[in-house]
């Protein structure tokens, strides 16, 4: 492969997950582990978040049908006290590796978001929306959800950066924290990382791109 772009996802890739956030919420609230994961992948194209990630639904109908699928699965929990949970704490690291990335290759962003709290990153305050856009600012191309009215995994945002970019899928690097978003990318050709940590994609990105990262 001869590399020429690192394609990223944002939260739980430059941010710390979100799943940790929902994790602490379900303990203090007496919910089963997982709860707001499981209400997310049930009918995934078509549930709450499909629809708010793709701006087909208001704020207030996503908070009124995340409740309605919550409450189908006995632990209702309305969409607005998740809205409250999306904003992660963001990686000095994994930032300081994308500015390596930007001075050798191409890089983009896709991130699945949605039109609430501040900028890109769901940041829940404007102080965090500001650090937010200076990461933002470092891509040469960017694909949010929320506007382009895809989201992962459709394979099409995936190819729609590819053009953006001008670069062939296979050689491309992309990580996310999702599986279920990383095998669309690795059947287009790119090499696909899926990040669980810190430390471990700083070393995939490595191993991928050549660069050493702190």
């Amino acid at each position: 492969m001869a590399l020429e772009a690192v394609i990223w996802d944002f939260g739980g890739v430059l941010t710390s997950s979100p799943f940790e956030a929902f994790n602490r919420y379900e303990a203090e609230q007496g919910l089963p582990h997982n709860l707001i994961r499981k209400v997310n992948s049930t009918d995934p194209d078509a549930n709450a978040w499909a629809l708010f990630e793709r701006a087909e639904i208001t704020t207030a109908q996503f908070d009124a049908k995340f409740l309605e699928e919550s409450t189908a699965l006995g632990h209702p929990v309305p969409g607005a006290e998740v809205l409250k949970l999306l904003s992660g704490d963001i990686r000095p690291r994994v930032v300081a590796a994308l500015k390596l990335c930007k001075a050798r290759f191409k890089v983009g962003c896709i991130t699945n978001n949605v039109q609430t709290g501040h900028g890109a990153g769901m940041s829940g305050t404007s102080e965090k929306a500001a650090a937010v856009e200076g990461i933002m600012e470092q891509f040469d191309a960017v694909i949010e959800s929320s506007k382009a009215g895809v989201r992962k995994p459709d394979p099409r945002i995936y190819q729609m950066m590819c053009e953006l970019l001008g670069v062939e899928p296979a050689n491309c690097v992309y990580l996310d924290d999702l599986g279920i978003n990383c095998k669309p990318a690795s059947v287009l050709g790119m090499q696909a990382i899926k990040v669980v940590g810190e430390d471990q994609l700083l070393a995939d990105l490595a191993a991928a791109t050549g660069l050493t990262f702190a």
